[in-house]
């Protein structure tokens, strides 16, 4: 890992780069780091912060490319919320980290601008979320297992339906439910 990495501005808009900051060996430096990347990092962000083998447990219901090991996989899951989602943000609220683990609770913020696509565990559409231009606020916990200071596993416990609620989709209207099956339809075609 390089001896520095940007770390994205700790006020409540992540997406400004505020300084470069040594996180050779802080393992609570770049877990912190690895979730703001989500919202904008590159590709080289995420070849900094994750190891070559990395696992996201999460990716069970997200798009097929996500479901791999490594960097290359992480990014994908960035690109796949980035496609529903823009300005994607996480306030970090409290930190611990015991031997290997570092533990994140943050909230998650964002405006849904492009569909979001679930994923079926066999990687096939399960639903598909037209966007409305609604903003969401959600609370979140990240588990991240580090290696040679960077990210080897992450898991997540996340509110996700009081992200469907104040996005609209549930309890969704008629006139959502039929514009789901036609995202929905348009999705398994691709």
């Amino acid at each position: 890992m390089p001896a520095t990495a940007r770390i994205l501005s700790e006020s409540t808009d992540h997406r400004q780069e505020s300084h470069l900051v040594a996180v050779s060996g802080d393992a609570t430096a770049v877990a912190i780091a690895s979730m703001h990347a989500m919202g904008s990092g590159t590709l080289a962000d995420f070849q900094a912060f994750y190891t070559a083998d990395a696992v996201n447990w999460e990716a069970k219901t997200e798009p097929p490319d996500t479901r791999g090991t490594g960097p290359a996989a992480m990014y994908a899951t960035a690109r796949w919320l980035r496609t529903a989602f823009s300005d994607l943000t996480w306030q970090i609220h409290d930190v611990a980290h015991d031997n290997d683990l570092v533990v994140v609770h943050a909230t998650m913020s964002g405006r849904q601008t492009g569909p979001f696509v679930a994923y079926r565990s066999d990687a096939k559409v399960a639903a598909v979320f037209p966007p409305r231009g609604r903003t969401f606020t959600v609370t979140q916990t990240h588990w991240f297992r580090m290696s040679d200071s960077k990210v080897a596993e992450h898991w997540a416990n996340r509110d996700d339906l009081a992200m469907g609620q104040q996005l609209g989709w549930n309890p969704p209207t008629p006139l959502y439910l039929a514009r789901m099956l036609l995202a929905r339809r348009r999705a398994r075609r691709r």
